[in-house]
């Protein structure tokens, strides 16, 4: 059973990497068994601040905001390249700052592709993996994605609609909501603060710079299939049954790969935590405290 304990301080800070500044949190004991936390999309680091808390007791946590999102810095798209691509490899280099040789992956949503990409550029750090509703099978496509392959085949005909749509109210409340039919559990500060984030000048042209690179994302997912059925890592795979992003299928289909992961559908949406929050804490401490000692340390 995790230990909830919400005196835990979390720690607010800045590494710069390549002269950018990188906002992360941490909190737990220095000498425990690292957990980096990558965040999804709209979102940030704050996704998950109610998390560290019930975990720092007995881990370090570690969540970095990406660049071009929360509290890191934004360079507009022709300063910085905005690829998932680089976003990994920008992430690496702050574990690298940060000193972290070996940790847990918990990649949600965005952190899919960025955590993906670091576990096959460097397989030797990554120990354990968790995904939240962080999709790499066609299977966990929703029907929403049908919706972004005009923008990939013809970007400036869809550029305008795709800006519009990703800052519209409507779109940022429905992804935390998808199709749960209890929506007076979801606290609408939850999209509210990300709305804040997502007007503030010049977010639009990187979110559509993302939008546009997601295609090499699925292009990717026989690469990453085949990195995870090659390395098996210990996997523990959490999804919100309700998510219309990433629908459930994706999260099964992680067994025909991983077949010794645990798989686990909760009653919540993409967010899962949103709602299912200790259910969320419960499973990763189980899930850590499955490993082998020397799997979760840096």
């Amino acid at each position: 059973m995790y230990r909830h304990s919400m005196s835990v301080p979390i720690r607010y800070r800045y590494a710069t990497v390549e002269g950018l500044k990188v906002f992360y949190r941490v909190a737990g004991p220095a000498s425990a068994p690292v957990i980096l936390a990558l965040h999804g999309v709209p979102s940030s680091s704050r996704m998950y601040d109610p998390f560290m808390r019930k975990l720092a007791p007995r881990y370090r946590l570690i969540a970095p905001d990406y660049i071009g999102f929360g509290n890191s810095d934004t360079p507009p798209p022709n300063k910085f390249t905005y690829t998932f691509d680089n976003l990994a490899a920008f992430t690496l280099k702050f574990a690298d700052i940060l000193g972290l040789r070996r940790f847990t992956l918990l990649m949600q949503d965005y952190g899919g592709p960025v955590g993906m990409r670091m576990a096959t550029a460097r397989p030797e750090a990554v120990r354990a993996m968790i995904f939240q509703n962080a999709n790499v099978y066609d299977e966990g496509l929703g029907l929403v994605w049908e919706t972004r392959r005009p923008f990939w085949s013809d970007r400036s005909a869809h550029e305008a609609t795709v800006r519009q749509g990703a800052l519209a109210p409507a779109t940022v409340r429905n992804r935390h909501l998808g199709s749960d039919p209890n929506t007076e559990a979801y606290d609408p500060d939850l999209w509210m603060d990300e709305l804040a984030y997502l007007h503030r000048p010049g977010i639009d042209a990187i979110q559509a710079e993302l939008i546009y690179d997601y295609q090499n994302n699925l292009a990717s997912y026989p690469t990453w299939q085949a990195w995870l059925r090659e390395h098996k890592p210990p996997s523990l795979i959490l999804w919100g049954r309700y998510d219309q992003s990433f629908i459930p299928p994706g999260a099964d289909a992680f067994k025909r790969d991983l077949p010794d992961a645990k798989v686990v559908l909760l009653e919540g949406g993409h967010f899962v935590m949103d709602t299912c929050l200790d259910e969320v804490a419960e499973e990763t401490e189980a899930f850590m405290r499955s490993l082998p000692e020397a799997l979760g340390y840096e």
